[in-house]
């Protein structure tokens, strides 16, 4: 129960946007660089360094400075002012998301004023790696810089070299803290480039978001999990990279909440179920992670981390629906304004890709959707089992109660006398002094009727009505959900089976079947439309066809074919001089009335 109030305290903490106090001092440096003067503009890193910022203060840290786009002068007086900021703190971390270089084996931060005509440039426009771990330096347990800067740097590309010798490498270069519980994380390992990401965020920083702040979670876990996450989203072509070292010990960026211990909870399941629907009800993802820290395992643990993904994939789909939006218009001014037809061919490709991207978003929060959507009704589904069970299991034990006690009831109450000799007949009862004597036996009591026992488990209408409901989700059932296990439920089941490899029983539907299609997180059976229609991703459309075309009965646009033009009859005018053939017998032939005979002599000709 305590630690169900605990959760709820923590809920409307986060609602009213009050952060608990925590003993150690933490402190941040967020830089995000996007608008560079000299070079091309980068989309993503103030939107990174806006996103990193929020979830350092969710996560309680005591300072969070926040700069944009900042030039070689303000870099220098943020770098002074925060390193008064880590004097007496414990946590010191620095975030930076931007352009960097290499030069000669040295890390350089760009700010968005610099020029870097020659090589010997980046000594004085930009700001060495080294700096930055000098500023953190004075932190007492850990110092963490994080560079989102591995990007494909314009730079290099024209910057003169001064001497052959100084080399300009790609990416930024493989770098070792010499102070002990130091990290570096670098977007993508020594040598090579990392993505600046089609949505709104980086693919790194989309990670980090994901995994950095997890409350107790150890960092080199948490980066662990970073790395797995960019490789499979980029296509193994990114590779996250960690430089440094840390104890023994777990090392979190954000601490664990100390452990609450009770004694014996009086129904945990049931504390933790309002405490998910509470959270439900808010929906954010601060309140996800908060009921994560408080349940971190079990089937509840897992249904958060789905809320959490339906979140990420709503925050990217809104992101690539405005990418989308400024690429269209950015077309359409181009066109407007009659620019060159090959910054129009540009801008165009850009909006097709933002219009992709933006598709390909939202069928992703299309899946995740459908995933939390399943959950939530194994969830309603394991629920209402269990409760079932319970009141079987109790109706059972009060059944049982209740004939032990009309048992104890019907015992007769056998009275002797015990001043005279007795003999005890096993058939007659008690004989007292030759005679048998035997007290009446009470009135038995009433036996209370059976209670009926609840199922444990739904009954097999049921059950088929939910195996009908998710054949329909995968797109295997077209019938009524009616909870009648018939000959077309058991095909669609059959073709259930080919589509995914398995061989359920398609006889009855059962649990086993129910769990199986439930683990499917969109269609699996090809979409089947009617006469007419055609299928278009996860629904029909109506097939229109152009003009002279028809549709014919193999659903497809046929050409219609011209028509004859009309035969014109001939009529020939017989002359009364022209010999003919004799008509058959019994039948005449005359010549028309127009004909020259027929008006001299005004009578036809008939032979």
């Amino acid at each position: 129960m305590r630690q169900g109030a605990i959760f709820v305290s923590s809920i409307l903490s986060a609602w009213l946007f009050v952060q608990p106090a925590v003993a150690e001092k933490r402190v941040a440096l967020v830089v995000g660089n996007s608008s560079y003067e000299n070079v091309a503009r980068l989309n993503n890193p103030a939107n990174d360094a806006t996103a990193i910022t929020a979830i350092l203060k969710d996560a309680g840290f005591d300072i969070v400075e926040s700069r944009r786009d900042l030039k070689t002068s303000e870099m220098r007086r943020v770098l002074r002012d925060f390193s008064d900021k880590v004097r007496d703190a414990e946590v010191a971390v620095v975030y930076y998301a931007g352009h960097g270089i290499e030069v000669d084996g040295t890390n350089y931060l760009i700010p968005v004023d610099a020029t870097l005509e020659r090589d010997l440039d980046v000594y004085d426009e930009a700001f060495p790696l080294d700096r930055i771990l000098a500023v953190i330096e004075p932190a007492k347990q850990l110092r963490l810089v994080i560079l989102d800067a591995c990007r494909d740097n314009p730079f290099a590309k024209t910057m003169k070299r001064t001497t052959g010798s100084r080399s300009i490498g790609r990416g930024l270069a493989k770098v070792e803290p010499t102070s002990p519980n130091t990290l570096i994380a670098f977007a993508s390992k020594a040598g090579s480039t990392a993505s600046d990401g089609d949505s709104k965020n980086s693919p790194f920083t989309s990670a980090l978001l994901k995994h950095i702040a997890i409350p107790g979670l150890d960092l080199r876990k948490a980066f662990g999990f970073v790395r797995d996450d960019v490789l499979k989203n980029t296509g193994n072509r990114q590779e996250p990279y960690v430089y440094g070292s840390l104890g023994g010990g777990d090392v979190s960026l954000v601490p664990a909440k100390p452990a609450v211990t009770t004694s014996a909870p009086a129904n945990l399941n049931a504390e933790m179920r309002r405490n998910y629907e509470f959270a439900q009800q808010i929906g954010t993802r601060s309140i996800w992670l908060s009921f994560l820290n408080t349940y971190p395992d079990g089937f509840y643990a897992d249904l958060a981390k789905g809320q959490l993904d339906k979140i990420a994939s709503e925050e990217a789909r809104v992101a690539a629906g405005e990418k989308a939006r400024l690429a269209q218009e950015e077309k359409a001014r181009l066109a407007a304004e009659g620019a060159k037809q090959g910054d129009q061919q540009k801008a165009a490709a850009e909006a097709a890709a933002a219009e992709k991207a933006k598709t390909a978003a939202e069928k992703a929060k299309q899946i995740e959707q459908e995933k939390v959507a399943a959950a939530e009704r194994a969830r309603i589904l394991r629920e209402r089992i269990a409760a079932e069970k319970a009141a079987a299991a109790q109706a059972e034990a009060d059944k049982t109660a209740a004939k032990k006690t009309a048992t104890e009831n019907a015992a007769p109450e056998i009275v002797a006398d015990k001043s005279v000799d007795e003999k005890i007949s096993p058939d007659k009862g008690v004989v007292v002094a030759g005679a048998l004597e035997q007290k009446p036996p009470q009135q038995l009591a009433a036996l209370p009727p059976d209670v009926p026992a609840a199922k444990p488990e739904l009954s097999a209408a049921d059950i088929a009505r939910s195996v009908q409901t998710e054949l329909r989700r995968v797109g295997c059932f077209t019938g009524s959900i009616d909870g009648d296990w018939s000959t077309s439920s058991r095909r669609s089941l059959e073709q259930f089976n080919k589509r995914v490899g398995m061989k359920l029983d398609v006889k009855l539907a059962s649990l086993d079947a129910l769990d199986a299609i439930r683990a499917k997180p969109a269609r699996i059976c090809p979409l089947t439309c009617e006469q007419g229609f055609r299928a278009d991703g996860e629904r029909c459309v109506k097939i229109t066809c152009g003009a002279g075309s028809f549709l014919n009965d193999d659903n497809e646009c046929e050409r219609k074919r011209a028509k004859p033009p009309p035969r014109r009859e001939v009529r020939r005018e017989v002359s009364p001089m022209v010999e003919r053939a004799s008509p058959p017998m019994g039948r005449r032939r005359c010549a028309p009335a127009s004909s020259n005979y027929a008006k001299m002599s005004g009578k036809p000709l008939c032979l």
